[in-house]
């Protein structure tokens, strides 16, 4: 079915009409409009008195709690609703995956990071600071913080925070094994300078104009407490010094902490830090986000609930959020999310749900009594097969993994079409994973489509002409050291496509055609990035949702991040380290695209976008990975909403810097 009449047949179940009623596809579009409340900093507009939810105003009848106009800061970010005022209460019931899944717990309490977006995710908004400033050569970004703002336990929130943890989390080797490039420029790490108590900077030896869109990005900087993880990932800006420091060995002793950590449970005390540092796991670890942590994450309900101390307001002056707890509720396994959603069992849920599923969910919706929206992306991939460039496990697919011609002919032995029909529905854009042309880093249309046209005969071709000529009675193709099949593996997470399987079985058989045998992994999460952190897998199936915004988040297009890398975390650690270790790439082109990322940091925007043209260029050629189809709602771009709820836009930014479902301003939601 083309995607036009594709079309057709769905719009009149958005529309709620008879399904053989004819519908002008000029006047409706199945795509809501971009919207968002409005962040309102008129001194004329700003509310003068303040209430609460009825549970904070009970505590502080009780006197367990200071008065609301005691707990929110002197100048609180305040939001215009998206349509109306809200009212207090109620649980959005959501769901998860499992310990592996804290991206879906991140993304709800975004409204812990320094700066945030616009609507449109390409314009930089205030949030936990209240504005900031960059210096004319680039040197010196400014955060400017919310005078009397605190942590979710009373304690005030200032520079301080950030101070304590550049000078004790982030130099400290112990807890922070690798620096990030996000924190340097010119090949020099920055520095945090405390300028009064609400106001931070940093500062560089060379221009870092990037370093503003850093601090709103999904980044080591601009993540918030997300970064502050157990896995090492101790990064995040700002940490609760007040809170933290009873644990580290500077402010008693390295043979107390020792102590102290071996008592609670812990080799050492550098894994104590870290699980108290921990968001996910720690209940006791303050935060500034909308919602605190009540039930770790290693439970059947992980349980989010109000923060009494959250720094924002709606225009009548009422705090925010407006419901009061989100509970997430563990499913096996996204099958399990999907018929839960199509029986109207959650509230909102755009994690794991299947575009695949659309006219199942069309059908149930008022069975269900909720509204799907699709929110299309403008990344070139949400499926791609990507290579560990730097696997050691097999010299002999190591050696074809190096070879440029290898990967673009397995690349044209796939049929994108079938799968964009088959799991997209024919909703997506088939192509290389560069991202749309109406981004201003896309190098063009002839990049989407670079060793992306399906062509057996020219593959089967290529691979003759590289030499791997011998196949076995089955028609496969033969290793040339020691002449059985050659075959690879690819991992797939157990994680957010419901169909990522299936993908990659269709792959499998398109593959065979050209002599290629491949098998497919599935693997629960944890277990997977266990395996990619240690270079031990092949191959792997995974989106580069966010890539368009390359200097944001470059870790689903290359490997930059050892924690993280699709492509090989020996490479990323050489890049992160700057050579001192990992692997280095032997491919000139890499090295190549390092070069051009380090000093993307130091030039404007205009210049910044035309060195991610040049990059994609690179990517797109090389086949490092092989996009399949984007620009299609896939990932992450399916809304499950309950007709309960209110201030629901009707499209959100669904790009990894925007954080769905935060791009939505869950704090304002309310039930109805």
């Amino acid at each position: 079915m083309t995607r036009l009449r594709l079309l057709a047949a769905l719009l009149p179940l958005f529309c709620g009409e008879a399904a053989a009623q004819p519908v002008d596809l000029k006047q409706i579009s199945v795509v809501g409009t971009l919207e968002a409340p409005e962040i309102v900093t008129d001194p004329a507009r700003l509310p003068k008195k303040f209430q609460e939810s009825p549970d904070l105003a009970a505590q502080v009848k009780a006197g367990k709690l200071p008065p609301v106009e005691q707990r929110l800061p002197a100048e609180p970010l305040v939001l215009k609703p998206l349509r109306h005022t809200g009212k207090y209460g109620g649980t959005w019931r959501r769901a998860f995956l499992g310990p592996g899944d804290s991206e879906n717990g991140n993304r709800i309490r975004s409204g812990d990071k320094p700066l945030f977006w616009d609507v449109t995710g390409t314009k930089l908004a205030p949030q936990v600071a209240k504005s900031w400033s960059i210096d004319a050569d680039g040197k010196r970004t400014t955060l400017f913080l919310r005078k009397g703002m605190k942590w979710s336990d009373g304690s005030p929130f200032t520079a301080d925070d950030f101070v304590f943890w550049f000078e004790e989390i982030y130099l400290n080797k112990e807890l922070t094994t690798s620096p990030t490039p996000e924190m340097a420029a010119g090949g020099k790490q920055g520095r945090v300078v405390k300028i009064d108590e609400t106001t931070v900077a940093f500062e560089f030896d060379a221009p870092h104009f990037l370093f503003p869109q850093l601090l709103a990005g999904d980044t080591a900087v601009g993540g918030g407490q997300s970064r502050q993880q157990s896995d090492g990932l101790t990064y995040g800006l700002y940490a609760p010094a007040h809170y933290l420091r009873q644990f580290l060995p500077k402010f008693s002793s390295v043979e107390d902490a020792a102590a102290r950590a071996k008592a609670a449970g812990y080799a050492n005390w550098v894994q104590w830090v870290r699980y108290k540092m921990d968001w996910r796991l720690n209940p006791e670890l303050p935060t500034v986000a909308a919602w605190k942590m009540t039930q770790p994450i290693n439970t059947q309900t992980w349980m989010l609930e109000r923060n009494p101390y959250f720094y924002e307001v709606d225009t009548e002056g009422n705090q925010l959020p407006y419901i009061d707890r989100v509970q997430l509720t563990l499913a096996e396994n996204p099958e399990v999310v999907n018929l839960r959603a199509i029986a109207g069992e959650y509230d909102m849920q755009e994690r794991f749900i299947d575009i695949a599923k659309l006219p199942v969910f069309l059908e149930n919706a008022s069975r269900g009594n909720y509204t799907f929206h699709l929110d299309p992306g403008f990344n070139g991939s949400d499926s791609q097969l990507v290579f560990n460039m730097s696997y050691r496990g097999d010299p002999e697919l190591a050696k074809w993994f190096a070879n440029a011609d290898f990967r673009r002919a397995l690349s044209i032995a796939i049929d994108r079409d079938q799968l964009n029909e088959a799991f997209w529905l024919g909703l997506g854009t088939p192509g290389s994973g560069v991202p749309s042309e109406v981004v201003p880093e896309s190098p063009g249309k002839e990049y989407i489509a670079k060793w992306s046209n399906f062509d057996p005969k020219k593959a089967n071709a290529m691979l003759d002409a590289i030499g791997l000529t011998k196949k076995d009675r089955d028609g496969y193709r033969l290793r040339t050291d020691n002449g059985e099949r050659l075959r690879i593996q690819i991992d797939v997470a157990q994680t957010l496509n419901p169909t990522w399987p299936q993908q990659v079985e269709m792959v499998i058989q398109q593959w065979r055609a050209v002599g290629i045998a491949a098998d497919m992994k599935l693997l629960e999460r944890s277990l997977f990035s266990i395996r990619r952190q240690n270079d031990q897998h092949q191959m792997v199936l995974f989106s580069n949702s966010g890539s368009e915004s390359l200097f944001l988040f470059p870790v689903l297009a290359l490997p930059v991040d050892a924690s993280a890398s699709l492509m090989g975390s020996a490479w990323a650690q050489w890049y992160v380290t700057e050579g001192k270790a990992g692997m280095k790439p032997e491919d000139p082109h890499m090295l190549r695209v390092f070069d051009l990322l380090r000093a993307a940091a130091s030039k404007p925007e205009a210049e910044r976008n035309a060195t991610a043209q040049e990059i994609w260029r690179i990517v797109a050629d090389q086949k490092w990975q092989i996009g399949l189809v984007g620009q299609a709602p896939g990932s992450q771009g399916n809304r499950i909403v309950s007709n309960k709820l209110e201030n629901i836009p009707g499209r959100v930014c669904i790009s990894q810097h925007c954080r769905p479902p935060w791009s939505g301003r869950p704090e304002q939601w309310f039930f109805k």
